[in-house]
């Protein structure tokens, strides 16, 4: 294997920008409401947590974040994964552009309970932090499912890894479905729901890929029997 270095090319720079700046601050964007505190905490909370959980990565295996900015670049990626990677994105996308036209537009009645609104923003932090703890473990965290031969891909069943099948989406998926109710939109939930059920379509064909191209995986998931939620599924 040949080291790789991350190269800031045009098209991961405009990557980064949309990911750790755009999508975070489009409730504020949309709405021009300075005010929204929830606004800031949601886009202070993304920000800081990309940022932070990619520098914790990097300290472990800088060969990651190049595999994970390159995403695009692979010829192995397997077929299906071609169109559901980018629907989750777009998914996470959607939920704080659908809760920022909410407030604007005043599609819906708010969740305005202060109570609702700190345990969603404990669910969104817990996610990042559970998110973070999975990509600092699995140096094979890549942004599409494949098996990473030219990386010498074999499973890892540290960390996060011993308790679910699946713990990264684990995490997108505390954290899409708690977005809403800390930025206070019902109408959120509806593509909180659908990039949910993208993930969990994605859960199952990547576990079957792994079943099948990965060496150890079979003996690794009879171990660990569930993929997303422990002592669930």
């Amino acid at each position: 294997m040949t080291e790789q270095k991350l190269r800031f090319t045009p098209q991961i720079v405009l990557q980064l920008v949309l990911v750790v700046l755009v999508i975070p601050l489009l409730p504020l964007l949309i709405t021009q409401r300075w005010d929204w505190w929830q606004a800031w905490v949601f886009a202070g909370v993304s920000i800081g947590g990309f940022i932070l959980s990619r520098a914790l990565a990097a300290q472990r295996d800088p060969s990651l974040l190049v595999e994970r900015a390159r995403f695009a670049d692979h010829k192995d990626t397997v077929s299906w994964d071609r169109y559901l990677a980018p629907m989750v994105t777009l998914g996470g996308g959607l939920i704080p552009l659908v809760a920022g036209l909410d407030v604007r537009f005043a599609w819906a009645p708010r969740i305005e309970e202060l109570w609702v609104i700190v345990v969603a923003l404990i669910l969104v932090v817990l996610g990042y932090v559970i998110g973070a703890y999975a990509l600092m473990e699995n140096r094979f965290f890549s942004g599409v499912v494949r098996i990473q031969h030219d990386r010498g891909h074999h499973v890892i069943s540290t960390g996060p890894y011993g308790w679910v099948r699946h713990p990264g989406y684990a995490a997108a998926a505390i954290t899409f479905l708690a977005t809403p109710f800390l930025l206070g939109s019902w109408c959120a939930l509806g593509p909180a729901v659908l990039v949910l059920i993208v993930l969990v379509i994605r859960t199952r064909l990547e576990d079957a890929t792994l079943h099948a191209h990965l060496k150890g995986y079979p003996q690794y998931a009879h171990r660990v029997k569930h993929r997303l939620v422990p002592g669930v599924w």
